[in-house]
């Protein structure tokens, strides 16, 4: 969920706005049916609306839909929009959208549920001629020297003031990757054009990033970089590649488990794969640098994931045992009384009164209660 602060700078981010604004412009007609899947504050929503669509379904299950609410009241579109406090896949509509617009990215494409939720409304919600924006995604890829980013992954444990050896932390930190920002004299690699995303066909929400290619100059190799190429509308896009003017999104900085001196001639062989796991993505990165000289030498072959980037106690490998008999805490034990109660149909004050009195050192009081619930009702009711 995103705070309104960065829905803000969102709008502010005037080289995407620009972007979609005109792809909008180039495809909402007066009297289309438009479905702005991630609403956000609405603002997609609104520019359609204001390029004469008959009717927007603005579909975002953050609470800045009430926001965008009262935004679209107050532009005089409340008639014209029907928000749905929902995600997308589970939306059904009266009518098929000629006019699909999203930006569900992060730094990426392979973020969140992005891939999946565009999978869905392209099968779904998209009239058989409807366009969607955007129409398709290019990653490209390079190997960069980057030594401030890699710093913030390891100099806390490497350099502290107690004396301590705290590098035990150093194998989990250096399996995560970040936001970062990469300017075109950091890269030691000619960048590359390794995936394209087609929203039009894709099928599905896996994806794989491979490249090899020769060093260009001596360095210090800190890791990988990620980046993506827009393309809205045939006519319409934008780059957040280093040097381009900068974006929202950033560039993605995978970090190799050490730096690597390389020099020109040598070669690199990189493959990232990313899948969609439990609604998330875990990444793996497998990345191999060879000396040419006159043998070939293997300098580096590091094999990385996010899987590997939370550790995991002997307690928590136990209580995933195919063997273990698990047993309510106390957290549960009140999870199951509320949803218990939910499915005899009672009212969420009842319910409360029901926690009470039933864990009254829990809930002291019935407002403490009923906030409790109240969370668990916008998550698990209808």
């Amino acid at each position: 969920m995103y705070s309104l602060l960065s829905y803000g700078k969102m709008m502010r981010d005037r080289g995407r706005m620009a972007a979609y604004g005109e792809a909008l412009r180039q495809t909402v007609k007066p009297g289309s049916i438009v479905v702005d899947i991630g609403t956000g504050t609405g603002i997609f929503a609104l520019l359609a609306c204001q390029l004469g669509a008959k009717q927007v379904y603005a579909i975002e299950p953050d609470r800045a839909i009430a926001v965008a609410k009262e935004i679209a009241q107050a532009n005089g579109y409340d008639d014209r929009v029907c928000f749905i406090q929902e995600n997308s896949t589970q939306v059904e509509l009266p009518h098929r959208a000629d006019v699909i617009v999203s930006d569900l990215r992060g730094v990426l494409p392979f973020f969140g549920a992005h891939l999946p939720s565009i999978i869905d409304a392209r099968e779904r919600l998209l009239a058989p001629e409807g366009v969607l924006i955007p129409l398709r995604d290019r990653v490209w890829a390079t190997i960069v020297e980057a030594p401030q980013l890699y710093e913030q992954y390891t100099s806390p444990w490497d350099d502290n003031p107690y004396g301590l050896q705290l590098q035990g932390a150093k194998p989990f930190v250096t399996n995560t990757w970040r936001k970062g920002k990469i300017t075109p004299e950091q890269c030691l690699l000619a960048p590359q054009p390794c995936l394209t995303l087609d929203y039009t066909c894709i099928e599905d929400a896996n994806g794989t990033v491979e490249f090899a290619g020769t060093i260009s100059r001596s360095g210090i190799a800190h890791g990988i970089c990620l980046w993506f190429d827009a393309t809205l509308t045939e006519k319409i896009g934008f780059s957040n590649a280093p040097g381009q003017p900068e974006l929202i999104y950033g560039q993605a900085f995978f970090p190799w488990k050490t730096p690597i001196t390389v020099e020109p001639r040598d070669r690199v062989s990189i493959k990232l794969q990313a899948n969609w796991v439990h609604q998330d993505y875990i990444w793996r990165w497998h990345s191999q640098v060879f000396h040419q000289g006159q043998s070939t030498q293997l300098k580096a072959n590091f094999e990385q994931s996010t899987f590997w980037s939370q550790p995991l106690s002997s307690m928590q490998l136990h209580k995933q045992a195919n063997a273990f008999v698990p047993s309510l805490n106390p957290d549960g034990k009140i999870l199951q009384a509320i949803l218990q109660l939910m499915n005899e149909q009672k009212s969420l004050g009842e319910i409360a009164r029901h926690l009470t009195a039933q864990f009254p050192e829990t809930f002291p009081t019935w407002q403490l209660a009923l906030r409790r619930v109240g969370e668990l009702s916008q998550q698990y009711s209808l």
